[in-house]
């Protein structure tokens, strides 16, 4: 069926949204009463977010384990404890995709996992060979490797114009997270 098919959208850039544009897309699915795995690379913090899926029972959030730093403050054994935990979790997400046949698997913030948590073809490998035809994905970060954009059905690019943080506005509880 047409409706049924999955394709593959990306949203990325320096703006602001593409995790709430991807969660939004995840709550539109599970209100049509369709199983949805989102699996958040890089991020292990609270949010608003993670927080209003833990009401839906058709929502399954994985995240990063044991992540306390942003990646450029890491040490070599930090980064590879990340890699390790980011590879599990892409393997976590995906067979728990298809074993609940989820209709949607958003993979936030991966492609910032492939530059060093998760290996580029680990994920194009995934989605040429193992992703069935009927799942949707949404894959987040902020650039948009070719290997993506040219396996991609949809691209948003979210730009910054402008942003409080240029300002020194911290992230805001309830609005930024």
């Amino acid at each position: 069926m047409a409706e049924q098919q999955g394709l593959i959208q990306i949203y990325y850039g320096d703006g602001k949204g593409k995790t709430t544009a991807a969660f939004g897309l995840a709550f539109r699915c599970a209100g049509w009463g369709k199983k949805v795995v989102i699996a958040q690379f890089l991020k292990s913090g609270a949010s608003g977010e993670v927080k209003a899926a833990e009401r839906f029972s058709e929502l399954t959030v994985l995240r990063t384990k044991e992540l306390h730093k942003f990646t450029f403050q890491m040490n070599d054994e930090e980064k590879a404890a990340t890699a390790v935990h980011c590879q599990e979790l892409f393997r976590q997400a995906t067979a728990l995709a298809v074993e609940q046949q989820a209709r949607l698997l958003v993979l936030d913030e991966a492609i910032d996992a492939t530059y060093g948590f998760l290996p580029m073809q680990a994920l194009c490998d995934w989605l040429d060979k193992d992703k069935p035809d009927w799942l949707e994905v949404v894959i987040t970060g902020h650039s948009i490797p070719q290997e993506l954009a040219d396996r991609a059905d949809y691209i948003t690019h979210v730009q910054k114009e402008k942003h409080p943080y240029d300002k020194g506005v911290m992230a805001r509880k309830e609005i930024e997270f």
